[in-house]
């Protein structure tokens, strides 16, 4: 455990996360202006944080009409004396989402914030303060490190269903007070639409929310931006992200199935055939949604490294956007693989460079478990093992020559997290029990789904030595979530030993497996 409080202050207010939902203040405290009137900008989407670091974060907001985004900032939640920031104008260019950038924050601290909307032509008319707090990143190795990870959300039609009380795993979550959240992608299923109502094998029915952009497939910006405001009518999900600060990464579903750059779809649901259409139509409705400043940068990266103090960094990859096209993954050369030349560089150098004890390389696709890609009638590959327990081939060519390149240099303390497969668990990689050995030993862990249907376990790649230690899937393909099986991951690195501590734990929270590892080596 960690050596600063636990559970903290989001354990305290665990229990009235539901009820603070909508997230509002009394009037008249501190120097909020005029509460809302009719008429008055609306924040009924919440608010997040993002992209956190010891002095500075990034907090978003979604108006309902245009609106001057205006931030207040406070050391105590009375917002005596409060900060204010000047955001951005929110129009429909953006779909009325901005994001304002707060600086020169005390490291280590717990900061409160509250959102204004004002009318543009009258900025003393503004709507109801949207509230939320964060944590500065610490830069006292002593206070430790917590988060949590997962990914894989409202998938195969299982959208937020109020009977069961909706995305209740995001209550859990939010229950072990952590620095932050890591979605390992999936935050949308924009080729699942949602209906009203699903039956299921035991004669129950499960009823959706439904939403006008969730009655089929995202084609338009306009179908991608629902189908990301339809997870934030979920209460828990909008209580958590006022609480807890995100790093987010996309995989597949933000577009569609199992795409790669160039694809052209047979699926007779599209009328817009061209992937790097839609996936620009994505990009954009999830850089609206998120508060990620890379994605504002000429080259839109996804992929970056998440500094959180002497202990931690988070290498975020995206093994989506610059992979070669999906197939049979047997060829003996294969340069850009799944990550692509620059992407692969920059991991390497990034990686060099780290001094934090460990280093979480947040992959959006697990390593050596085969995940299939038949769409289209044809036995291809769709993340990086092909089946083929032999010397790499494909893909695998990329990631051994990053397992070496670790091993060479000597760098201590990498660990890998995933989600994708639907059902959570643990593999070691050792050398020994591999046909590639010029790599140190690793371990990988798998959490998720988050609220999709759940999905048997995917078979091993002998070519790096996985030994499955640890693995909860249901026997059947697609488990509702009224079902089970779904699931998160924290991660636990104590400040005064060094030593990190994953947990694979249920949607309320049961820890399932453990496993503690030593800082400052090599492979273990």
């Amino acid at each position: 455990m960690s050596s600063r409080p636990f559970p903290g202050r989001r354990g305290v207010l665990r229990g009235s996360l539901a009820a603070s939902a909508a997230l509002t203040l009394p009037v008249g405290l501190g120097a909020a202006p005029a509460l809302a009137l009719s008429g008055r900008p609306g924040a009924g989407w919440g608010v997040q944080t993002g992209d956190v670091t010891a002095n500075s974060g990034l907090v978003w907001v979604r108006s309902d009409r245009p609106a001057r985004m205006i931030v207040e900032t406070s050391a105590t939640e009375s917002f005596r004396n409060p900060r204010r920031w000047h955001g951005p104008l929110l129009g429909a260019g953006t779909d009325f989402t901005g994001t304002t950038r707060l600086h020169g924050l005390p490291s280590g601290q717990e900061i409160h914030y509250r959102v204004l909307l004002a009318d543009p032509q009258d900025p003393r008319r503004t709507g109801e303060p949207v509230t939320g707090s964060f944590r500065t990143v610490s830069q006292r190795r002593r206070d430790g490190v917590r988060f949590v990870w997962s990914g894989d959300l409202a998938g195969q039609g299982w959208g937020i269903n109020p009977e069961l009380g909706g995305y209740r795993i995001y209550d859990a979550m939010a229950a072990l007070d952590p620095d932050f959240f890591l979605c390992s992608g999936d935050n949308i299923y924009a080729d699942g639409p949602i209906a009203e109502t699903v039956a299921l094998p035991d004669g129950r029915i499960w009823r959706n929310i439904t939403t006008e952009e969730k009655a089929k497939v995202a084609e338009t910006l306009a179908e991608f931006r629902g189908n990301f405001r339809y997870n934030l009518l979920d209460e828990n999900l909008r209580a958590f992200n006022a609480r807890v600060p995100s790093i987010i990464q996309w995989d597949d579903h933000e577009v569609t199935n199992n795409w790669y750059p160039g694809e052209i779809l047979t699926d007779a649901r599209y009328t817009e055939k061209r992937v790097d259409v839609l996936a620009a139509r994505a990009r954009q409705a999830f850089s609206e949604y998120f508060p990620i400043s890379t994605l504002r940068r000429p080259d839109g990266r996804v992929h970056r490294v998440q500094h959180h103090g002497p202990l931690l960094d988070v290498f975020v990859l995206d093994m989506r956007t610059y992979r070669n096209a999906n197939s049979p993954d047997d060829q003996g050369a294969d340069a850009q693989g799944i990550l692509g030349e620059e992407q692969l560089a920059w991991l390497k150098r990034e990686l060099s460079r780290s001094r934090a004890v460990w280093k979480v390389i947040a992959a959006d696709m697990p390593l050596g478990l085969v995940v299939p890609d038949t769409g289209d009638g044809r036995p291809n590959i769709e993340a990086v093992a092909q089946g083929d327990p032999g010397a790499p081939l494909g893909r695998e060519l990329q990631i051994a020559e990053l397992l070496r390149f670790v091993k060479h240099r000597r760098i201590t303390g990498t660990v890998w997290l995933t989600a994708d497969v639907h059902y959570t668990s643990a593999q070691h990689y050792d050398p020994s029990r591999a046909a590639f050995k010029d790599f140190a030993p690793f371990w990988e862990f798998v959490s998720g789904p988050l609220n999709a249907g759940a999905f048997p376990a995917n078979t091993l790649d002998g070519t790096f030595g996985p030994d499955r230690v640890f693995v909860k899937a249901p026997t059947t393909a697609n488990v509702s979530p009224a079902g089970g099986y779904q699931f998160f991951g924290e991660v636990d690195i104590d400040g005064d030993s060094g030593e990190l501590t994953v947990r694979l734990r249920e949607q309320d929270g049961t820890v399932l497996f453990t496993k503690s590892l030593q800082p400052g080596l090599v492979g273990q």
